[in-house]
């Protein structure tokens, strides 16, 4: 058996989508696929010290690991009207300079957060604290991310929504991306590609049993919200829009890769297909 770390993040969509792997539900051929649950953002701190084989990654940080890591085509989560929000109590009027509490400096929210609010100072915590430092005082404001989106205190309400701040910022009516998968550059090209459609084929198969892999993902207590609520957050961003990259999605990568040239977050402008697993070698291969 080939080992391969899989890394990706306790949330309920990415437990979603890599379990019916983890089940023995999808034809792993000679590989033999460890699951590692961490938050996003020391998903993201590993990949920029190449940890992992395959990891969850925010596309937030993905230029800054593109020479180590290439871009899967699956498992991956975006917005659609809908993403990260930031709140404050609603008994406080943020000021330019307001203290905010963010999921992690690599996360693809705090890119865009902080483009939009350049003079707000950030405090980086785990994303399971952040309501209750907006709710206690601890800071001002903080960005909510996966399930908490969904159910928070009502001492709150929303100030801004990431959508809209990415509206602004892309201006083009695109899908908001959050996060997808890497695969180490370092693994040869042909054992890459059977990877990405062992996941491929991990998603599709998580689509369509859904409603059997929710009732056992619940049973053994593999995430943290249940029922309609775990309905709804995957409905949200683990649908057949997880499969496989479609053009819209690559479109609005690159337009997120854009905007962070733009603001000086890498020195070079790139786009997503030159750093996707190029398909056509299998095709030569099996020529």
């Amino acid at each position: 058996m080939n080992p391969i770390q899989l890394a990706h993040s306790p949330d309920a969509d990415d437990i979603f989508m890599y379990y019916a792997i983890n089940f023995g539900w999808v034809d792993t051929k000679d590989y033999q696929f460890e699951n590692i649950g961490l938050d996003i953002e020391t998903l993201n701190e590993e990949a920029l010290r190449g940890t992992y084989d395959v990891s969850a990654i925010s596309f937030g940080m993905y230029p800054l690991i593109k020479d180590d890591y290439a871009l899967l085509r699956t498992a991956v989560s975006f917005g659609e009207g809908y993403g990260p929000k930031l709140i404050r109590r609603k008994d406080k009027k943020l000021k330019r300079n307001f203290k905010v509490a963010l999921s992690g400096k690599y996360t693809t929210n705090a890119m865009l957060f902080r483009i939009y609010y350049p003079q707000a100072r950030p405090v980086y915590m785990n994303f399971l604290e952040i309501e209750e430092a907006v709710v206690n005082g601890t800071v001002d404001a903080g960005v909510l991310i996966h399930e908490s989106i969904l159910d928070f205190d009502e001492s709150l309400e929303v100030e801004k929504e990431v959508w809209d701040i990415w509206g602004e910022l892309a201006g083009e009516g695109l899908p908001l991306p959050l996060g997808g998968m890497a695969i180490r550059r370092s693994l040869p090209l042909n054992r890459a590609i059977e990877i990405e459609n062992i996941l491929i084929d991990g998603v599709k198969v998580a689509n369509l049993r859904k409603k059997e892999l929710c009732a056992r993902l619940e049973k053994d207590a593999l995430v943290r919200i249940s029922d309609k609520m775990l309905e709804k957050y995957l409905d949200m961003y683990a649908s057949d829009e997880s499969i496989e990259l479609s053009k819209l999605q690559i479109k609005a990568l690159d337009k997120l890769f854009e905007i962070g040239y733009k603001h000086g977050l890498w020195e070079f402008p790139i786009k997503t297909e030159d750093y996707l697993i190029p398909r056509e070698y299998e095709t030569l291969r099996n020529s």
